[in-house]
């Protein structure tokens, strides 16, 4: 006799990989420039001075420095990389 399991249980064995979103960076930590700093979906955070924003969404800095995180709205956040000062 075989010996299969039946119905949608046995179909629905596949799972993807995680995606590694999230915070790269926290608030008051030195980064280099290019370095990623958050991977998102949508814009949670927008890129302020020092940062820019990637065509996914991905906050990265533009400049050697700290990252600073301030609220711009009560759902939306503002990334800034404050540059050193010899710079």
């Amino acid at each position: 006799m075989a010996h299969k399991k039946a119905g949608s249980s046995s179909k629905n064995g596949r799972d993807s990989v995680g995606q590694r979103l999230g915070m790269k960076a926290g608030d008051g930590q030195f980064v280099t420039s290019g370095s990623i700093i958050v991977r998102q979906r949508g814009m949670t955070f927008k890129a302020g001075e020092g940062a820019g924003l990637g065509h996914d969404y991905t906050v990265f800095a533009t400049v050697d420095g700290t990252v600073h995180i301030e609220h711009e709205t009560r759902q939306k956040k503002r990334i800034r990389v404050e540059a050193l000062a010899g710079e």
